[in-house]
């Protein structure tokens, strides 16, 4: 138990910037590059397609800040993150050849690039969770909000990042559809409020490496085997029907819409309007020539 609480407080006091924190750019401004139409975005707009990136990097202090009645472009004061952000977004896109691009799209390495972003994620909810209670004492709502924020806000705000892209996609809302990230992020901040609040029997060096090292194992674990599917699935299509009595499955969904007798009705009455059209057509009168 010592050897544990000795590892727990050096993991602790590692430092994020500059390893943690470049993996963590590298990650979100590769994540920025795999979207549909950002290579050309690059091409044809490079101001633009910075702050695509910049959003991908730092949308957790921007959203967080503009919940706290905070400047949205505090997260700009820090220019050492900003100049090293900023480097590895020229390299992924403008480096001769893609090369750079291609060697950390590389699979070991790419792994090796998302567990040390996991890493950052700890920190985030942690450091959203302190700030929040600093502006609001023991306001759990806040907490959790800013703690989430803080650790998916890039994810938060993809909407208005595509809109500096030039796309408006608001069916792909987070809110609408949450990716693992974004889950993940708001069980952490729960976990970190709760033992702020003293209502989980653990310290707070141990959540972090606890809750760290499943962050890691779990996205390695996606990574190797190629699954998009969310480890929280087989809890979470269970909950739904219990709670709120909705099939999770968008399939059922489209099922139970086809099955529906408004729709039966509709769907019925297409083929006889359709008849009843091609009728009146071959009823008009033709014009003969003169």
């Amino acid at each position: 138990m010592e050897s544990l609480s000795e590892m727990s407080l050096q993991f602790s006091q590692l430092s994020m910037f500059p390893i943690f924190d470049g993996a963590h750019y590298l990650a979100s401004v590769m994540a920025a590059r795999e979207q549909p139409g950002a290579v050309e975005v690059s091409r044809r707009s490079p101001m633009a397609c910075w702050f695509s990136a910049m959003l991908h990097c730092f949308g957790g202090g921007i959203l967080s800040s503009l919940m706290l009645a905070e400047p949205p472009i505090l997260f700009l004061s820090n220019g050492t993150n900003i100049l090293l952000a900023s480097v590895i977004w020229y390299l992924v896109y403008y480096f001769p050849s893609d090369l750079f691009y291609n060697c950390t799209s590389f699979l070991p390495l790419k792994v090796i690039i998302a567990a040390l972003k996991e890493v950052t994620r700890t920190w985030k909810i942690l450091s959203g969770v302190t700030h929040a209670h600093s502006h609001f004492k023991d306001a759990w709502l806040v907490m959790i909000a800013i703690g989430w924020t803080k650790a998916a806000g890039g994810g938060l705000i993809s909407n208005f990042e595509q809109l500096v892209r030039g796309v408006w996609k608001p069916e792909s809302n987070e809110l609408l559809k949450m990716s693992y990230p974004v889950k993940i992020s708001l069980v952490g901040a729960v976990l970190f409020t709760l033992q702020h609040g003293q209502y989980l029997p653990i310290s707070r060096n141990d959540l972090m490496l606890f809750y760290t090292m499943f962050l890691i194992v779990t996205k390695v674990t996606m990574m190797l085997t190629r699954s998009s599917t969310s480890p929280f699935q087989p809890i979470e299509t269970p909950l739904g029907r219990l709670l709120f009595g909705c099939p999770c499955d968008p399939t059922e969904v489209k099922e139970k819409v086809a099955a529906s007798p408004d729709v039966k009705a509709k769907l019925s009455r297409q083929p006889e309007e359709k008849n009843s059209t091609n009728e009146n057509i071959r009823k008009r009168p033709t014009k003969k020539a003169d």
